[in-house]
């Protein structure tokens, strides 16, 4: 066992690098790999994070990500049982959306209602600690209800405060990344890509039903202690590309490539026909 282990962990050494500007970036052969490496990763930043602080404060994104969780939510899953389940501690755990989609709950495009049928109904979560939007109200309201909510868990430190700014310190955001580059709910040439005062705000004009939906602001996501983007699929390696790779000032404005955290941790989770358009010959197969 102690062989298969150290051969996985060799192979998916091999298929990892740190790029100079954009973060580590890991490579895999396939979802089952990458579900398992980034099962690991979540496993190992909760019991950190647990350790120095009591809690492990986690955002997640919706969209493509809530809809690869379903497919990677056995790989999570394994995150109950032995031998994670002796360092994973769920009740500590403390869930957050980077983006949501302003309508009920119980609505199919809810990226509570995702997530929870997915993955969290199934783990031993505390219910109080998930932390969801205010449903009934307006996308402007939901944004500033959402974000003094989480002034209340900053003040009591059950999320941490960056040292450089006000802004939350989340332990883990985890974000993934649409086909034009889009993280959370920052689209492209979007005039929220500018917000800096607001922790969550809100748009009404999503390229994407439905319009309404609250998210993030870059300087929360940035402002994270790890922040971990996962991206699978040929459509998106233009887009991998772009946001990764040395291509001059066209695409600075591209919002997966202003996810830079400032003294966080960048990681980027790829398989390899998202990765197939990377410079490196290894990672173009």
């Amino acid at each position: 066992m102690l062989i298969v282990e150290l051969l996985n962990l060799l192979s998916r050494m091999a298929h990892s690098r740190v790029h100079k500007d954009r973060g580590e970036l890991r490579i895999h052969e396939n979802l089952d790999e990458l579900g398992t490496d980034l099962a690991e990763y979540i496993a190992e930043l909760s019991e950190t994070s647990v350790k120095e602080r009591g809690v492990f404060a986690i955002a997640v994104s919706g969209g493509s990500l809530i809809g690869l969780m379903g497919y990677l939510c056995n790989f999570i899953l394994k995150l109950c049982e032995a031998p994670y389940n002796k360092t994973v501690d769920w009740a500590k755990w403390y869930i957050f959306w980077a983006d949501e989609r302003v309508v009920a709950k119980t609505h199919a495009d809810s990226n509570y209602k995702l997530a929870k049928d997915g993955l969290l109904s199934k783990v031993p979560v505390v219910p109080s600690h998930v932390n969801s939007i205010n449903d009934s109200v307006s996308a402007e309201e939901a944004a500033d209800d959402y974000e003094f909510h989480i002034r209340q868990l900053v003040k009591s430190r059950t999320i941490n405060v960056s040292d450089i700014s006000d802004c939350p310190k989340f332990d883990l955001i985890l974000l993934g990344m649409g086909p034009d580059g889009h993280v959370a709910s920052l689209f492209p040439n979007h005039p929220v890509l500018d917000e800096k005062a607001e922790w969550v705000t809100f748009i009404t004009d999503s390229p994407k039903p439905p319009p309404e939906r609250i998210t993030f602001t870059l300087p929360v996501i940035n402002s994270a202690s790890n922040v971990a983007l996962v991206v699978t699929g040929e459509s998106k390696a233009e887009a991998v590309h772009l946001a990764i790779d040395d291509v001059g000032s066209d695409c600075l404005s591209l919002p997966a490539r202003l996810v830079q955290p400032t003294k966080g941790k960048l990681v980027w989770f790829l398989d390899k026909p998202a990765a197939s358009t990377l410079e490196g010959s290894q990672f173009s197969e």
